[in-house]
């Protein structure tokens, strides 16, 4: 099997989305009469900027889907799309992770460390670039601090602040700073994180990145971004928020594995992995969701100070913020579903395209083939997912791309090209 063809993974599935649509040379592309794309921006949070591997880095935000897409509107007339890419003297940007090894199949990581764009280290600071830009994603953003004043000073967003002039007021927000772009046409892809920074910690509130968004107030907010944004006709695409319990942070560290783990280094047989709920102790279901960290975090086992093994016993369980139990999945499955009706249902009132990128993964999620490809969700040899297990590949963001594109097309009468996937790669191979 040729590289090209390895890289093909999890994220094929989009195409299920767009399956039995025209292919990519049997249309003469065309921008149509009910969309201007000469000044499209992208709002949005991580997934908009090309965060991927744990970090925003040049090679991530040089294949972010919505540079991938400015791409293709520029066949049918569209106009530059500019990104606020590091230089290549800091092309690590934040830092990131890679793949380093892979020992008896496990994968070994390491952390990236040379060549960041840190401008001061306490507090972690990145180095500015405040040119006008159209990809305007800020990793971490969320639909609650989008409207926030301080995200964009020292204290706040290390990512805004790097966009924003020094001297800027603390009360510049994300929700001014990205409606006052004079655009014609934007894609927005918002509230991910009003969900995932709670699902992520266990469903633990810790502070105003894992707090869980109620559904009244990110409709409110919705709602008036979106208003605010077509104030002047501009048309663009709302994008759903996925099911996060379907992406690989939640899905590759099983009960099952954890317990065959444990067994092959102990002689004694372990049959129960025991996890802390908000209504006391109980043994781990295979519909509990350990978090992808708790793999590596060398945790299970060990015993405290009063030799009782972490995870092996209900007097010493595995802690809270590694497990979404299933009355906490079920509780943040509801909220996405609850924000997708408010998204669908505030688009239609606007005439605006909607990319469902909830089905996308829903669709990866236990596996399915795709002209005679398997494809999954599975960690690293998925391919459509990053090893923070979150974000995507580049070839899962060039399907993202596309997932937006027969948006576009559908909704606005134009024929703008879906990408050729087979022009980027998954996972990086050491």
């Amino acid at each position: 099997m040729n590289r090209r063809n390895l890289y093909i993974g999890v994220a094929l599935a989009i195409l299920s989305i767009t399956a039995c649509k025209p292919s990519l040379d049997e249309f003469t592309p065309s921008a149509g009469t009910k969309a201007d794309f000469s000044k499209y921006i992208a709002i949005g949070n991580s997934l908009s900027a090309g965060f991927a591997d744990g970090g925003l880095y040049l090679d991530g935000q040089k294949v972010a889907f919505p540079l991938l897409i400015s791409e293709q509107l520029q066949k049918v007339g569209g106009g530059e799309f500019k990104s606020p890419f590091f230089s290549e003297e800091q092309s690590n940007g934040s830092g990131y992770i890679r793949l380093k090894a892979l020992v008896n199949g496990q994968p070994v990581t390491e952390q990236v460390t040379d060549k960041l764009a840190y401008r001061s280290a306490s507090p972690k600071l990145l180095t500015k670039f405040t040119d006008p830009i159209n990809n305007l994603g800020v990793p971490g953003m969320r639909m609650d601090m989008a409207f926030a004043p301080g995200i964009g000073t020292a204290a706040g967003n290390m990512y805004f602040e790097r966009l924003l002039p020094e001297g800027t007021p603390p009360t510049m927000n994300y929700f001014t700073y990205s409606t006052s772009q004079n655009h014609t046409f934007f894609t927005f892809s918002l509230g991910n994180n009003d969900v995932l920074g709670y699902a992520t910690n266990g469903a633990v509130n810790e502070g105003p990145t894992t707090t869980l968004t109620s559904t009244a107030l990110f409709n409110t907010l919705l709602n008036n971004y979106v208003t605010t944004l077509t104030a002047k006709g501009q048309k663009g695409v709302l994008a759903t928020i996925p099911d996060v319990t379907s992406v690989p942070y939640f899905t590759t560290v099983t009960r099952q594995a954890l317990l065959a783990a444990v067994n092959a280094a102990s002689t004694t047989k372990v049959t129960d992995i025991y996890i802390a709920t908000k209504t006391g102790p109980r043994a781990a279901t295979d519909q509990d969701f350990f978090v992808l960290p708790f793999s590596s975090a060398g945790l299970l086992g060990v015993p405290n100070a009063n030799k009782i093994p972490y995870g092996l016993h209900p007097l010493n369980p595995v802690e809270d913020k590694y497990v979404l139990d299933t009355k906490e999945a079920a509780e943040v499955v509801a909220r996405v579903n609850d924000f997708n009706k408010s998204i669908k249902s505030i688009a239609a009132s606007k005439d605006l395209a909607v990319a469902d990128v909830n089905a996308f993964l829903t669709a990866v999620k236990n596996g399915i083939r795709i002209d005679g490809l398997s494809v999954s969700a599975k960690y690293i040899t998925g391919n459509g997912f990053s090893l923070d297990g979150i974000h995507l590949t580049p070839i899962g963001n060039a399907l993202m791309a596309n997932v937006f594109i027969e948006a576009i097309n559908k909704t606005y009468g134009a024929q703008v090209p879906r990408l050729n996937i087979s022009d980027y790669r998954g996972v990086k191979l050491p």
